[in-house]
């Protein structure tokens, strides 16, 4: 046989599997949907004690994965990713449980209202479907995404990243020990059997009607390529350029707290700082101790003219660097002349995800968190709070940037629509 119609045959082998995912997972979803909270409940319980128990083999696999990592000589914070500890462990598996303590989404009664004809009207929230979830590196979200999907009532299909596939797979038995033991169907919670990319553009074209919604949670190629090729709806989950702003208002000890934990904290997290702006009215007092600050923490710095002259170790910046998700130990830092200057720069090279305000100033404050248009904003505290457990939705798939439908941490009243129940007596309609 040769090369050409091995690639054929092995082509077909992965659609078959794909499309017999997406069929097993649509008739999971039918009986997730109908499940009670109670059952639910159950099965995440059941999740949290698997992945517990499962701690040594998940980590064994994490190993082998982070083996392959630094031999392919992947960024610092590609690893800081993928890598697995005992505390991250532990910490997915507490984070099942405060997704299962949740109050339960599925048929909450949105709003109701009464029409003069008599007819009584409900909005009700109802689980979306099938779920398709594409992600890199992070194997943490397939025991988010897993939990958050089936806490909504909705089947998932995940795919995560190849460097991250013996990880993941580890995670998965954990949760599908835990879905049996509860019984509910396996199929609920399903992670593509294989590494090859093929697949993704299988899960982009919907598997036979079966997906109902994409959610990427990755680097800007993959939403790239999803919000290309996608023909299915999507949640849109675009890189995280985002900015601390030191308003004139800024006390300067609160303004380096936040700098720090917010560029430095985790760097490898879509919630890093990557751009600090200082306002003119305060460069002379807060800048120099600000840049200082970074590099006692270990960033480098690149700079304006105006941050170059306060140290001579801050290198110059490029234009590009105003719009780049460095990921890193990397800020670029840069002078605005007041606070139309700094929304306008975060309008111009921002990516809508997540911006801080620091000042004392509640006016200017107001006004940022009116006029700045992006998923997350926050006054006087840390951009390393976009992240679903902090918002108190036990875990998130990822931050949807977009406009339509979920917006911001992607939990699960996001893993949510909603139908239209109308009660009457009889009425009909002239």
């Amino acid at each position: 046989m040769s090369a050409k119609l091995s690639a054929v045959d092995a082509a077909a082998g992965i659609e078959t599997v794909m499309n017999v995912l997406g069929a097993d997972a649509r008739r999971a979803a039918r009986q997730v949907a109908l499940a009670s909270p109670a059952d639910k409940n159950r099965a995440l319980d059941a999740i949290a004690i698997a992945i517990r128990a499962s701690a040594a083999d998940i980590l064994a696999a994490n190993a082998e994965d982070l083996a392959d990592a630094r031999r392919d000589g992947l960024a610092a914070s590609f690893i800081d990713r993928l890598t697995l500890t005992p505390a991250r462990v532990e910490a997915m598996a507490a984070g099942v449980e405060v997704v299962r303590d949740l109050p339960d989404p599925v048929g909450e009664v949105i709003s109701a209202w009464d029409r003069p004809n008599g007819l009584h009207i409900e909005r009700v929230r109802v689980p979306l479907g099938v779920v398709g979830v594409i992600y890199e590196s992070r194997p943490n979200v397939t025991v988010d995404a897993g939990v958050l999907c089936l806490k909504a009532g909705n089947a998932v299909i995940l795919r995560g990243g190849s460097d991250s596939f013996r990880s993941s797979r580890a995670i998965h038995r954990a949760i599908v020990t835990g879905m049996e033991q509860a019984g509910l169907p396996a199929a609920a919670i399903s992670l593509v059997p294989t590494r090859d990319r093929a697949a993704v553009g299988m899960m982009l074209r919907g598997l036979e009607g079966t997906i109902d919604v994409i959610v990427p949670r990755g680097g800007r190629s993959l939403v790239e390529r999803v919000q290309q090729e996608a023909r299915v709806p999507v949640f849109a989950h675009l890189d995280g350029n985002c900015h601390v702003y030191v308003h004139a208002g800024a006390d300067l000890a609160m303004a380096r707290d936040i700098l720090i934990n917010a560029k430095m904290r985790r760097t490898g997290v879509c919630g890093s700082a990557e751009t600090l702006l200082v306002d003119r009215a305060v460069a002379a007092t807060h800048l120099k101790p600000l840049v200082e600050a970074l590099f006692a923490a270990g960033c480098a710095v690149r700079g304006d003219a105006a941050a170059r002259a306060v140290d001579a170790r801050v290198t110059a910046a490029v234009e590009l660097d105003w719009s780049t998700e460095f990921l890193d130990a990397i800020i670029a830092v840069k002078v605005v002349d007041d606070l139309d200057a700094a929304i306008a720069h975060i309008e111009r090279y921002g990516s809508h995800h997540t911006d801080a305000i620091v000042t004392a100033d509640q006016g200017a404050a107001e006004r940022f968190m009116r006029e700045v248009d992006s998923a997350i904003l926050l006054h006087n505290a840390s951009t390393q709070f976009a992240d679903g457990g902090e918002f108190g939705f036990g875990a998130e798939i990822g931050i949807a940037t977009g406009k339509m439908h979920a917006r911001g941490p992607v939990g699960v009243e996001q893993l949510t629509s909603f139908n239209y129940r109308v009660r009457g007596t009889g009425q009909i309609r002239p």
